[in-house]
Formats: C-alpha cells, structure tokens, sequence
C-alpha cells in the first residue's frame, strides 16, 4: 500500500470520528493566538485557555500588552511554567508586531519565526488558522501518530515530517487534518497505552 493509498484510509477514518475537531487554543485576535500558542509550550491547552482568559481580559490590545509590566504577565501566567522566558516573549513579541508589523500578524514563516520564541509549530499554526495556507502543524501527536501510520519511519525531526506530510495530505484538508490527529491522538491513540481495539485504523498500524 502506498502512502497516498494510506492517507485516503486515514482521512476516511478522521473525516468519520473526528469531523469537528478544531484548534484547542481559544482566541479572539490573530495576535492572541500567536501568544497562547507561545504559552501552550510544556503546557497542556487547557491550562493556556484559563491563562489567557485572564491575560486577554486584562491586556485587551497589542499595544496594552507591549507596556505592561514584565512581573504583573509574569504572575498572570506563572503556571503555564517558563513563565520567565515567557514572559519576555510575550512582551517583545507584541513589540515586534507595533515596531515592524503595523500591529499585524505576518502572513508568511519567514517573518513568523523572526518573532521572539516563535518557531516553526506556531508559525504553521497561524498561517493555518489564521490566513488559511496549507500548513502541517507536527506537534508529539502528529510525530507519534504518523510514525505509527507508516506515514514516516522511525522519524522525530518536525522538519523532515512536516516536509513529508505537506507533500502527502490535501493542501485544502492539511489544518484540519492535523486537528483531526491531535483530537484522535488525545482519544485512542494515546502516546501510552493506545486503545486499539476501538482504532479501525489498527490495520495499517505499525504499532506493536
């Protein structure tokens, strides 16, 4: 069976399980999105939607965000972890966005990654969600769940499995289908203990 023969099955199955599956970051603003995905590192979604709940109704614009105070975000959002690093980012981000981007999301990775603690995941996620590109968001669900598929071998490098993702799925289906992984990820094919006796995708699976 070919890998494009693979993801036809896969997206199949998704399509049917998992068809409302969407980003597990809530936000209102493109910018704010940028922010909770920064947060979301080593930190689960949930934990990020009641920090940001609070720190986008206190700081309610970029600009408000740009001057506040590096202690008061730092509290805010001290239980996401790295709240230090964070804290920094969040800050020289929303500057960044003032300074050199009109207030404005960049559309494209290559101004995405230049902004502080921004790397590839994030940048995909936005220009996803945001701007509607084909995007292949790999994140631990996406490395686990696509090494289990055959859709890569033995594979860890996000690049190299972003690179061949892009190539295998749909460009009109690519954010959906990395929601759709993360949904099926958190609800059978857990990193331990998958329930593979419910998984009608077993018969492709390598996992042993």
């Amino acid at each position: 069976m070919t890998k494009k023969e693979k993801v036809k099955i896969i997206l199949t199955f998704l399509e049917e399980n998992y068809k409302d599956a969407k980003c597990f970051l809530n936000y209102s603003k493109p910018y704010e999105l940028l922010i909770a995905a920064r947060l979301s590192a080593q930190c689960t979604d949930k934990r990020v939607n009641m920090v940001t709940k609070k720190l986008f109704l206190k700081y309610d614009d970029i600009t408000s965000l740009a001057t506040a105070s590096f202690e008061e975000i730092k509290k805010i959002i001290n239980s996401c972890g790295l709240a230090n690093v964070k804290s920094k980012d969040i800050i020289n981000i929303s500057l960044d966005l003032i300074n050199k981007f009109n207030k404005k999301v960049p559309n494209d990775m290559k101004n995405l990654i230049s902004l502080p603690g921004i790397g590839r995941k994030t940048a995909n996620l936005v220009l996803a969600e945001i701007y509607n590109k084909p995007a292949i968001i790999v994140d631990t669900h996406m490395i686990r769940i696509s090494n289990r598929l055959g859709l890569v071998t033995n594979e860890k490098n996000a690049m190299k499995i972003e690179n061949v993702l892009i190539k295998l799925i749909p460009k009109n289906k690519s954010a959906k289908f990395c929601h759709m992984i993360v949904s099926f990820g958190r609800d059978l094919c857990k990193s331990k203990k998958p329930i593979c006796e419910k998984c009608k995708l077993k018969k492709i699976c390598l996992y042993k």
